[in-house]
């Protein structure tokens, strides 16, 4: 079995690495990188988090595993709730999130694990968390972009002593991790290693339930009938047409896969130039577009991809523009053509660890990204919807780009940007992934560095309010990519969030 894999970090790609060279196949690998991450991510990746797997190969039907977070069954009064703001710096801009018990939406990873696995697995579980109990006992050194993810949140790490303890550094006494660290995980290894033996039940019914419900019960909405109630959603993919190519990726209820599918519908129907700055506005003016149509089809989504829709819109961006959170990515393709796209999330982490488990819940009700509508105001028993867009394009000669992003809102706008490098401008795949970005949103345009003087100047004065970046940042984004096509295969980890590719090769 030869095969390839893009992913956040080293060890993330070396345990999918690890798993295709046994024979796993693209699933099995992209388990594999998932509990990895679990322990190597643990800012952006938590088994207390949710998150999306696009499966695609000879033989499967595309489907899309739906396991991200589900709202609670039941409000309790907002004196009873433990909610607190915090503020995420990222040095060119901040953003507010919640934290706490009652930030907790009722987590999905743990079952999509099993779901994906009883499917699509060929090599048995305990195999495949192998390497991430390796990780967690062994302990990993925390890279630099580790290290800044877990400064960026760092209120929210040192708000509780036994989660400061968790994650403190060695050789400083309270303070929290730095580059050069190493990160011991003993009881998250004896969580993956009794999950893989006992199941799922042990997060949604046995030991680690009752733990989870004893944060929530003070100041939190989980009870033990959302855990109970918990089910992954198998849905299948949102599909269009785009120039010679199909694009997969995720349906509604989520937004981030119909925003993309809208602007690729307007951009359809432009011409591109060469990388000058008409093309940059032009993306510019989409991303405008898709923000505003998300807040007009709020109450029904799949109007957005109505034709006369589209035609208003395209017709807007023609002329003159209006002024108008932690995840992960993994993408694996093996030899025998199977794919699979996988983003995982965590938001930030509600700020508390599972007694004994080693595993910090998500915060999902608490960011402002996935709750548009206002904070506990969400509808009872509901999935969240999530910006994160898994995405597959296929070729009509059988070629097959797996992507996707982390990257709170800004996820759509990296893997439009993405799809339109490698399409429209037709650059290699790692040059499509490392081109610059821009992000539109609320009216303020952030420009990444990388960008031309003709198409800063071009986009600074459609859109007045901007932020020019000096260099890449991770607030744009991760998307980590693989390609298979008649010249073999290839991939891109993003350099934004220190992106790893690794080869199998056919032995």
């Amino acid at each position: 079995m030869k095969g390839i894999v893009a992913a956040g970090h080293h060890h993330t790609a070396e345990s999918a690495r690890e798993i295709l060279n046994e024979g796993g196949n693209a699933f099995d690998a992209a388990l594999a990188a998932l509990c990895a991450a679990t322990v190597c991510e643990p800012v952006l990746a938590s088994l207390g988090g949710g998150g999306f797997l696009l499966a695609d190969g000879p033989g499967i039907k595309p489907r899309i595993f739906d396991f991200f977070v589900q709202t609670p069954k039941r409000r309790r009064p907002p004196d009873e709730i433990d909610f607190r703001p915090i503020t995420a710096d990222f040095g060119a801009v901040t953003q507010e999130f919640h934290t706490g018990p009652g930030a907790i939406a009722t987590p999905g990873v743990a079952a999509g694990l099993f779901a994906v696995h009883r499917e699509l697995g060929r090599m048995p579980l305990r195999r495949i968390v192998e390497p991430a109990l390796a990780l967690a006992r062994n302990g990993i050194t925390m890279n630099r972009l580790q290290a800044y993810v877990l400064d960026v949140v760092s209120p929210i790490y040192v708000s509780d002593p036994k989660t400061l303890a968790h994650y403190g550094s060695a050789s400083r006494p309270g303070r929290l991790l730095v580059a050069g660290d190493l990160l011991l995980q003993p009881q998250l290894a004896d969580v993956l290693e009794t999950l893989a033996i006992e199941g799922e039940g042990l997060f949604y019914r046995g030991e680690i339930a009752a733990a989870l419900l004893g944060i929530t019960e003070n100041g939190g909405f989980l009870t033990r009938e959302d855990l109970e109630g918990y089910r992954v959603a198998v849905r299948a993919p949102l599909s269009l047409r785009y120039r010679d190519r199909l694009v997969l990726t995720n349906p509604p209820p989520s937004t981030g896969g119909i925003l993309i599918a809208f602007a690729l519908q307007l951009l359809e129907r432009q011409a591109f130039g060469a990388g000058d700055a008409a093309y940059a506005l032009l993306i510019a003016r989409a991303m405008a577009a898709a923000e505003r149509v998300r807040e007009e089809c709020r109450e029904g989504l799949e109007a957005i991809l109505d034709e006369a829709l589209l035609a208003r819109y395209v017709a807007e961006i023609r002329g003159k523009p209006q002024a108008q959170r932690g995840t992960t990515h993994i993408s694996v393709i093996d030899g025998q053509g199977n794919a699979a796209s996988l983003t995982l999330s965590n938001g930030e982490g509600c700020g508390h660890l599972i007694p004994g488990a080693g595993i910090m819940p998500n915060n999902m009700l608490g960011e402002e990204d996935l709750n548009p509508g206002g904070f506990h105001r969400w509808p009872a028993d509901r999935r969240m919807v999530s910006m994160m867009a898994p995405t597959l394009v296929l070729s009509e000669n059988g070629d097959k780009l797996v992507t996707g992003s982390g990257g709170s809102n800004r996820i759509r706008s990296a893997i439009l940007q993405l799809l339109i490098n490698r399409i429209d401008r037709k650059l290699p795949l790692v040059d499509a992934v490392h081109a610059p970005r821009i992000h539109l949103e609320k009216g303020l345009l952030s420009i990444e560095g990388g960008h031309t003087e003709a198409e800063i100047r071009a986009l600074s004065a459609a859109y007045p309010e901007n932020q020019c970046w000096d260099e890449i940042n991770l607030f744009f984004g991760g998307a980590h990519s693989v390609e298979s096509s008649r010249g073999g295969l290839e991939g891109a980890g993003d350099p934004r969030r220190d992106g790893v590719c690794m080869r199998v090769d056919a032995r």
